[in-house]
């Protein structure tokens, strides 16, 4: 009976329909995939794009430029932008499910405060470092130093949080305000401290944008990626457990503490790696998780694959929106989110209020 209870939404069993929402997602995923391939200043088309990416040889309409344009730009930047945005849904629906709390992002426990301030040290203070070693890591300095910013958010969380083994989620969501706090601060000085060049680079970065998308930046932040979200969705029926209460989820055989442990650290690791190389983007994890449970339910089991694929297919929009409205310069994803977000998430909690208390 209360397996059966988890399955089941506000408006019964959706299985059916999560099924049918997620193969839709697929599908939609592969055709916006292909649409921002083919969306740019250069003339090829969809169907060029399509012909030659299957074949492997540069089609009669396809030029040389045309080529090198779609396969050595525009791809990168598409692949990178599902997986970010399939990171930074997926990631939402985990906190929130974790935390029974439908405003949990991995903002709210520090995770993306450290991204930030690591990027924010490297710009600022970047110079200061033997040039062997900025020699060494070359252009992956940035993304390597928010990642180790959001690692040593995440570590330093649980070192808090965890006594005598057990990981408290009340002081982890406590303990993530501050360290969210006191990271912001500390990027405060640092924007204080720094000059004209470096306020901007500070500027354009805390925006978000995927206009540096490359190959090397895809074969660095992916495998870290997708090895986050191929751990997550083995967490869903636990997540589906501990809806009712972490007692409750323990009595049902769900190891809690190790639940948790797998879930915060991989939510750690796909922010950092998605915010190292992306910026900071805003209401991605908050909006999808909400949308998806007002079509198919809460069952973690839909959700989570079903985040994935909106996540990055709202992105890869975003994305589109963002280097055309204005172009030919690009408005910053992070602006065109914080734009479409922020009025959704207001409706939502106008929408609920009554129901929730709030």
């Amino acid at each position: 009976m209360t397996a059966h209870r988890l399955r089941l939404g506000a408006g019964g069993d959706r299985t059916g329909r999560a099924r049918l929402v997620i193969a839709a997602l697929a599908v939609l995923t592969l055709l916006v995939l292909l649409l921002s391939t083919a969306t740019g200043a250069s003339d090829a088309s969809v169907v060029d794009v399509a012909l030659s990416l299957v074949s492997g040889e540069p089609s009669s309409v396809l030029s040389q430029r045309d080529r090198i344009i779609v396969i050595d730009i525009r791809l990168p930047r598409a692949l990178l932008g599902l997986l970010i945005g399939a990171a930074l849904a997926v990631s939402g629906a985990v906190m929130q499910g974790l935390f029974r709390n439908p405003l949990a992002d991995p903002g709210l426990i520090g995770i993306s405060s450290g991204a930030a301030l690591g990027a924010v040290l490297m710009i600022v203070l970047g110079g200061a470092l033997p040039a062997a070693l900025l020699g060494l890591v070359g252009p992956f300095a940035l993304p390597l130093a928010a990642f180790a910013g959001g690692l040593a958010a995440t570590l330093l969380l649980y070192r808090i949080a965890t006594l005598h083994g057990q990981t408290s989620v009340a002081t982890m969501l406590l303990a993530g305000l501050a360290i969210a706090a006191l990271a912001s601060a500390v990027t405060g000085v640092l924007i204080y401290v720094a000059d004209d060049r470096q306020l901007r680079d500070v500027t354009f970065w805390s925006l978000g944008s995927l206009a540096g998308s490359t190959w090397p930046k895809v074969l660095t932040a992916g495998p870290v990626i997708l090895l986050s979200l191929a751990v997550l969705p083995f967490l869903a029926r636990g997540l589906n457990a501990i809806t009712l209460g972490e007692a409750t989820a323990f009595h049902m055989g769900v190891k809690v503490q190790k639940l948790k442990n797998i879930a915060v650290v991989s939510v750690a690791a796909a922010i950092g790696a998605s915010v190292a190389v992306s910026g900071g983007i805003a209401f991605v994890g908050i909006v999808v998780p909400h949308i998806l449970r007002m079509i198919i339910g809460p069952d973690h089991r839909y959700l989570l694959p079903a985040a994935a694929l909106l996540g990055g297919i709202l992105l890869l929009a975003a994305d589109m929106f963002a280097r055309t409205i204005v172009a030919p310069a690009e408005l910053p994803i992070g602006i065109v989110t914080a734009l479409a977000g922020a009025p959704f998430f207001l409706w939502v909690l106008l929408r609920h209020r009554a129901s929730t208390g709030l």
